[in-house]
C-alpha cells in the first residue's frame, strides 16, 4: 500500500470515527459539553491545571458538563445545586468510585475505605473507622497527644527565631500531621524535625504521594493498563511494600509485646484496638485490612492536612491585616501567651474558624475530590448520566464562583462570621471534604488538627518572607497533583510575638 493510499484510508477512518462519535453524543442525552476528538477525546483541552481548564469550560457550557478523557466518559459537576442532586439526592446511586491505575498498586482498590464500592466490606471498614479511630471519645481522649506534638512543633519553630532562618511551612506540618497519625496510631513517631534518620516512612510516603499525584496515561487509556507505559504501577509497588513492611514490623512487635506476660499493660492506642477486633473474629477484619486502611489513612490524613496549613499561612502573610486579627483574637482568649491553644478553644475563636474555612475555600487540597462513578444510568436535569460514567465534582470552581460568592478572588475570612456555614457536607458551596456517605471519615481530626497548629503558628510568632519580599508580592500560584500545593514552597522567617 502506497502512502497516499494509507493517508486516505487513515483520514476516512478517523473523519468516520467522529461523526460516529458526533452521532453517539447527540443521540445519549448527555449533559452538554465540548466534541470530542477520535480517540483523545477532550484531553486537548486539559491544562497542567485541570481544575482551571475545567472550570473555563464550564462558564461556557453549564454546571453540569460532560467530555470524553481518552475512553473514558466524565461528568464534571460545577455548582451547589447539582452538587446537591448529584451527592444527596441521588447518593446511592453515585456511591461508586472511578478508580485511577495507582490503586492496583498492593492490589489497594480491593481493601481500601477510599477506593471500595460502598457495599458490605466498604460498611464494615466504615464503622470501624468511625467507632475505633475518629469517635468523639477517642479524639477526646487523645488530645493531650496532639497537644505535644504542637508543642513539638513550636519549639521547632523557636529554633529558627534564635538563628533567624527562614522555615519550610510545609514541611514541618508535614512532619507534624504524620507524627499526630503515627502516635495515634502506634504511640510512636515516623519523622524527625531537621534529621535525615527515622525518615524512611516520610520519605515512602512521599515518594508513593508523588506517583499518585502526577498523570498517568493509563488513566485515559485502560487498555494499556498491561504495559504501564509510565513504570508506575512498578515503582509503585517497590514503595507499597516498604510501607507494608513498616506495618508488618509494628504490627509483629506489638503482637510479641501483648503476648509476654511480662507486660501487664498495652498502650491502649489505635493498633491495639485494632487487634483486639482483629483477634476477636479474624474473617470481619484481618491484618491485610488492617495495613490497607492505614496506607489509606497516611496517605489521606498527611498531604492534605499539610497543604491546607501551609496555604493558610501563606494567605495570612499576604494579608497581615487578617493575620494580625487572627492574632488578636487567639492571644486576647489565651490572655498569657505562654499558654498554648487547646482544642476545647477552637468554638470561642470565630475568626480562626472563619479563615479556615476561607483557606478550605480558596484553596480546596483535592480540588475535584476524590472521583465517584455511576452505579447505573441516571437522570440528572433532563440529561442522562451514564453507567460507569466518571463523576468529578470541581469543588475549586464551586469555591471561586461569583455567583456563589460575592468578591470570590479575595481572602475574605469577614464573609464567615456570623453565618452557620461549614464545611461539614451539608453545606454545597463549601464540601472540601466531601459529602454524603462517602465523607471524609477524618474530618473531625483535621479540623481540630488544622485550628490548633494554625492558632498556635500565629499566637507564638510573627513572620516575614525570606530575602526581605513583600508580602504583597508573594507568588500565590499553584499547582496541581494528589493535592493542591503552592507552586512556590512557602519559606518563612518567624519572629517571637
Amino acid at each position: 500500500m502506497d502512502y497516499l493510499t494509507f493517508y486516505l484510508l487513515f483520514s476516512f477512518l478517523l473523519t468516520f470515527a467522529y461523526v460516529i462519535t458526533i452521532f453517539h453524543r447527540r443521540n445519549s442525552r448527555l449533559p452538554p459539553g465540548p466534541f470530542p476528538f477520535p480517540v483523545i477525546g477532550n484531553l486537548l483541552q486539559l491544562s497542567g491545571k485541570p481544575h482551571h481548564s475545567l472550570a473555563t469550560l464550564s462558564k461556557r457550557y453549564g454546571p453540569l458538563m460532560s467530555l470524553k478523557l481518552g475512553s473514558r466518559t466524565t461528568i464534571v459537576v460545577s455548582s451547589p445545586d447539582i452538587a446537591k442532586e448529584f451527592f444527596q439526592t441521588h447518593d446511592h446511586s453515585f456511591s461508586s468510585r472511578s478508580l485511577p491505575d495507582a490503586t492496583r498498586v498492593m492490589d489497594h482498590y480491593k481493601y481500601s475505605i477510599v477506593w471500595l464500592p460502598a457495599g458490605d466490606h466498604w460498611r464494615r471498614l466504615r464503622k470501624i473507622s468511625k467507632e475505633y479511630i475518629f469517635s468523639v471519645q477517642r479524639l477526646d481522649a487523645s488530645e493531650l497527644l496532639r497537644q505535644e506534638k504542637v508543642k513539638e512543633l513550636v519549639n521547632h519553630v523557636n529554633h529558627y527565631c534564635t538563628s533567624e532562618k527562614s522555615v519550610n511551612i510545609g514541611e514541618i506540618a508535614f512532619t507534624t500531621s504524620l507524627n499526630v497519625l503515627s502516635s495515634f496510631m502506634f504511640s510512636m513517631d515516623f519523622a524527625q524535625y531537621d534529621s535525615v534518620t527515622s525518615q524512611e516512612f516520610k520519605d515512602t510516603v512521599w515518594a508513593v504521594m508523588e506517583i499518585v499525584g502526577k498523570p498517568n496515561i493509563v488513566d485515559f487509556f485502560p487498555i494499556l493498563q498491561p504495559f504501564d507505559p509510565q513504570g508506575f504501577m512498578r515503582r509503585g509497588n517497590v514503595y507499597g511494600k516498604k510501607i507494608f513492611a513498616i506495618f508488618e514490623n509494628i504490627i509483629d512487635q506489638r503482637l510479641a509485646t501483648r503476648s509476654s506476660s511480662s507486660v501487664t499493660s498495652a498502650n491502649n492506642d489505635v493498633l491495639d484496638s485494632l487487634l483486639n477486633l482483629n483477634q476477636k473474629d479474624e474473617s470481619e477484619f484481618s491484618q491485610n485490612d488492617m495495613k490497607h486502611l492505614f496506607m489509606a489513612l497516611f496517605l489521606a490524613g498527611t498531604d492534605t492536612t499539610s497543604s491546607t496549613l501551609e496555604w493558610a499561612m501563606a494567605e495570612l502573610i499576604h494579608n497581615p491585616e487578617k493575620m494580625e486579627t487572627a492574632r488578636s483574637e487567639v492571644t486576647k482568649l489565651m490572655e498569657n501567651t505562654k499558654n498554648m491553644i487547646q482544642e476545647s478553644d477552637i468554638s470561642q475563636l470565630p475568626y480562626l474558624q472563619a479563615v479556615v474555612k476561607e483557606t478550605l475555600r480558596l484553596h480546596p487540597p483535592v480540588p475535584f475530590l476524590v472521583p465517584h462513578q455511576a452505579i447505573h444510568d441516571v437522570e440528572i436535569q433532563g440529561f442522562m448520566v451514564p453507567k460507569n460514567a466518571q463523576i468529578l465534582c470541581n469543588v475549586w470552581a464551586i469555591g471561586r464562583d461569583p455567583k456563589v460568592w460575592s468578591h470570590s478572588e479575595m481572602f475574605m475570612p469577614e464573609r464567615f462570621l456570623g453565618v452557620k456555614t461549614d464545611y461539614k457536607g451539608q453545606n454545597f458551596d463549601l464540601i472540601p471534604f466531601g459529602t454524603g456517605r462517602r465523607i471524609c471519615p477524618g474530618l473531625n481530626i483535621a479540623h481540630r488538627m488544622l485550628h490548633i497548629m494554625l492558632g498556635s503558628l500565629i499566637q507564638k510568632f510573627d513572620w516575614k518572607l525570606e530575602g526581605n519580599v513583600r508580602a504583597q508580592d508573594m507568588d500565590m500560584d499553584e499547582k496541581f497533583g494528589l493535592t493542591l500545593q503552592k507552586s512556590v514552597p512557602l519559606k518563612a522567617i518567624p519572629f517571637r510575638v
